[in-house]
C-alpha cells in the first residue's frame, strides 16, 4: 500500500479483484489495470477499485475495455514470430 500511494505509475496484473484500493492511488497517477476477474454475479473487474481510483488518477484503463485488445494483438504477433523462427 505504501509504495502504491507514492507511485506515479501503477501497473496491476495480479488477478485479485479490487486488490488495489482506489484511495491508495496518488492524485494524477497513471493506472494500468491488466488484471481481469469475474465476480460471482458475473461482473468482470480488474485488480484496481476502479470507481474510486478514476476520481484520483490522471489516467486509468478500465476493465473490461482497457488493455485486453493489446494483449491479444501482442500474443498474435509473438505467435507469428515464433512460427517464423521455427522454420528458419
Amino acid at each position: 500500500q505504501q509504495k502504491i500511494e507514492l507511485a506515479d505509475i501503477v501497473i496491476a496484473a495480479v488477478g485479485i479483484p479490487g486488490l488495489i484500493k482506489g484511495s491508495w492511488i496518488k492524485p494524477g497517477a497513471i493506472v494500468i489495470d491488466i488484471g481481469i476477474s469475474r465476480l460471482d454475479d458475473g461482473k468482470i473487474v480488474g485488480d484496481v477499485e476502479f470507481d474510486v481510483a478514476k476520481t484520483r488518477a490522471g489516467f486509468i484503463t478500465p476493465v473490461p475495455g482497457g488493455v485486453g485488445p493489446m494483449t491479444v494483438a501482442t500474443l498474435m504477433e509473438n505467435t507469428l514470430l515464433a512460427q517464423k523462427l521455427s522454420i528458419s
